[in-house]
């Protein structure tokens, strides 16, 4: 894995949520906040829940504590507009922190002590890939409840984003 691929994958990570947060901003405030039974309490709370990991996640990697993990709660985001303002903040401290790493950088270990005290050791590169496949599960099941209000965010996979990119 290298830096370029990282980014790939990283632009497609914010092209897909992209997608999401357009079809998020197109259903009713009651929708936003309906229960969905699937664990986070509404699509608010599965977005949230998203942002809170990428932070945390990023946060870990630039200061090497767990301290951003779950900082960012659901009820930060009253509406729609609130949450869609914080991802493209989040996405571009991401993008800032990518710039800043080298092929080398990749193969660097993360070391931290998860939240029941179990200390682990991963790849930076397993964890980066880590946290877009996260994406990837939570704007499924947000996908998923879109689709039945219907506001379906289209299709999310990666050869999509790749057949609408400059060649």
């Amino acid at each position: 894995m290298n830096i370029r691929e990282i980014q790939t994958i990283y632009d497609y990570h914010y092209w897909a949520t992209g997608r999401i947060l357009a079809a998020t901003a197109q259903i009713s405030q009651a929708q936003f906040l309906a229960p969905v039974g699937l664990g986070l309490d509404s699509l608010r709370g599965i977005l949230a829940h998203c942002i809170d990991a990428e932070f945390g996640w990023r946060t870990l990697w630039q200061t090497g504590t767990t301290d951003g993990f779950e900082t960012v709660a659901a009820d930060q985001f009253p509406e729609v507009a609130a949450l869609t303002q914080r991802w493209a903040q989040e996405e571009q401290a991401t993008r800032a922190y990518l710039s800043t790493l080298t092929d080398a950088d990749l193969s660097g270990y993360v070391r931290y002590t998860a939240h029941e005290g179990t200390v682990r050791e991963r790849l930076l590169w397993h964890c980066l890939w880590h946290l877009v496949n996260h994406g990837t599960q939570h704007r499924s099941e947000a996908a998923a409840i879109l689709t039945s209000y219907g506001s379906s965010p289209g299709d999310l996979d990666f050869t999509m984003f790749l057949n609408g990119r400059p060649a």
